[in-house]
């Protein structure tokens, strides 16, 4: 009755640990899959399949957008870069009220 009892709680044990680590690993596959924002000087707007990286020796940011697309842009032509979630936050609190 007591190895029975051991093996139950061995079981427990691995199956919460496995859980713990499936759950970990989602949130990092989670946090790595993000989308940004990146409005232009002109107000033209791209939305990106994960952050896009500086490339300093052409001095250009290299993405990917929403269809796939490989896209460059010079850090001179951007007005802001923010993550997705950050975006539609901060639109909505910078509306002004008619008088």
């Amino acid at each position: 009755m007591d190895n029975l009892r051991g093996l139950v709680d061995n079981l427990y044990l691995l199956m919460k640990t496995n859980l713990l680590t499936l759950l970990l690993s989602l949130l990092v596959v989670t946090g790595c899959a993000s989308r940004y924002v990146m409005t232009l000087n002109n107000g033209s707007t791209y939305v990106t399949k994960g952050k896009p990286h500086l490339d300093k020796a052409r001095n250009r940011y290299v993405f990917k957008d929403i269809t796939g697309e490989q896209r460059e842009v010079s850090p001179l032509q951007i007005r802001e870069l923010a993550p997705e979630s950050m975006q539609d936050t901060q639109s909505s609190n910078f509306k002004s009220k008619p008088r």
